[in-house]
């Protein structure tokens, strides 16, 4: 029998400040955010030329047309996380009204076009960018946020999600439970690498981030291609992310040569050994 055939999968972290915000302020990071404004539109035109399949994992709170929507989308349930600066709730007061005078927290105009657009999936980013390996959540604590992630997803564009991806990638058993109770059928999970494996971001390291920029283009930890994985019953299928996809440096150029040629022999082994390649970008 023929072997099957290898798959390309790719996702997309659609957050704009969200996703930030605790370590960036607006004014700092104004330019790259409103940059998002133009760089959507490009890469459905591109997806639709190549006719390439692709997931948005969407923060919830950007479906919302306007403030009054937005906390009208609040689950009555909230994380208390020890760090307090994770929780967007107490910020809420500097949001503005709408997508017109706020672009960085706003975007039900580009929601809708990735939804319009052909083959493009919207998965969910939870409702507030949660953070499942913070101290000071729980499981209960985002059961309620995804609830509302979904409840809001349904009436803004008349389906769910199928599929998450856990913000900061804080993958834990307990969440990915309650994702499969929820009724998702996929999560990006992290690759079995000590560099790669789900932490708190406090526990993060400039010694594991220099590690992973430089699996980029020398082969630090191994194929990022990997053979599909079994799910428990009940429970999302783990799509193992495969590659970060870099922008390009202007610093690392001629290190270009050896980043293209990672994809592209992952890709390879993709196709020849039935396995899955899961590029990233956010």
């Amino acid at each position: 029998m023929p072997a099957e055939a290898g798959a390309l999968v790719i996702s997309l972290d659609f957050e704009l400040h969200w996703g930030v915000r605790d370590v960036r302020p607006v004014a700092a990071y104004r330019d790259n955010l409103l940059g998002v404004r133009a760089a959507v539109p490009a890469l459905l035109r591109l997806f639709a030329e190549f006719e390439v399949h692709a997931t948005w994992a969407t923060v919830g709170f950007l479906c919302c047309e306007d403030k009054r929507e937005l906390l009208d989308a609040l689950p009555s349930r909230r994380p208390a996380y020890v760090r307090p600066e994770l929780s967007p709730y107490g910020a809420l007061g500097e949001v503005g009204e709408g997508e017109r005078d706020d672009p960085f927290h706003f975007a039900p105009s580009l929601v809708r076009l990735i939804a319009e657009a052909p083959h493009q999936e919207i998965g969910t980013h939870t409702l507030s960018h949660y953070y499942c390996l913070e101290p000071g959540q729980s499981p209960e604590d985002f059961r309620a946020d995804l609830s509302a992630a979904l409840r809001l997803m349904r009436r803004k564009l008349g389906r769910v999600p199928r599929s998450i991806v856990f913000p900061r990638n804080q993958v834990a058993a307990p969440y990915v439970q309650v994702c499969g109770e929820a009724g998702l059928v996929a999560y990006r999970g992290n690759r079995d690498a000590w560099a790669y494996r789900s932490r708190a971001y406090a526990e993060e390291s400039p010694v594991r981030r220099a590690v992973r920029l430089a699996d980029a283009y020398l082969p630090l930890t191994g194929p990022g291609a990997r053979q599909p994985r079994a799910a428990a019953p009940g429970e999302p299928v783990d799509v193992t992310a495969s590659r970060y996809l870099r922008p390009y440096a202007p610093s690392l150029r001629r290190l270009e040569r050896l980043r293209l040629h990672r994809i592209t022999a992952d890709l390879r082994r993709a196709a020849r050994n039935g396995a899955v390649f899961h590029l990233w970008w956010h």
